[in-house]
């Protein structure tokens, strides 16, 4: 059996310390997990994940033809509901909403069930092509409703 030298130098322990420390703050500094329900056909929401991916977001995509059962159990409201529904840090994240206002939102942390953009606005990510609409992000939980953000294409107004 062979004999190492397993004793730490100073400058290794500090080295070792400053890797970890180093890959501490870069894993901290990713955006949470998006758990992404959608349709396995819709093009659309294949186009607003890329739009998260391309903002740092990280996601997991679940395909699944029942999209409405997904949103019941969650408890999106019917008249907020569109085409995909996502989870993130505890809310939920319903149709279009720009990466912008879904960075801004997770750093507020606001009591709050989650955000959703109604319908499918044209411009908005996953949505591009034609001339973009205006559209609000909405605010929605147990206090209510109100508008959060308001945007032209991905642009906020």
């Amino acid at each position: 059996m062979a004999d190492f030298d397993l004793s730490l130098t100073r400058r290794s322990a500090l080295m070792a310390i400053a890797s970890i420390l180093q890959a501490g703050a870069a894993f901290a500094a990713r955006e949470p997990l998006i758990t992404v329900h959608k349709d396995p056909t819709c093009g659309c929401c294949s186009g607003w994940v890329q739009h998260l991916q391309d903002a740092g977001f990280v996601t997991k995509v679940l395909d699944t033809r029942d999209i409405d059962a997904v949103k019941k159990r969650l408890g999106v409201p019917d008249d907020l509901a569109a085409c995909h529904t996502a989870e993130v840090a505890g809310y939920i994240i319903e149709g279009h909403v720009p990466a912008a206002a879904l960075k801004r939102f997770l750093a507020d942390k606001p009591n709050a069930k989650g955000l959703a953009v109604r319908g499918m606005p044209i411009g908005s990510p996953g949505m591009e092509g034609g001339r973009p609409e205006k559209y609000d992000v909405v605010l929605f939980g147990q206090n209510g409703r109100r508008t959060y953000m308001s945007f032209i294409g991905e642009q906020s107004v």
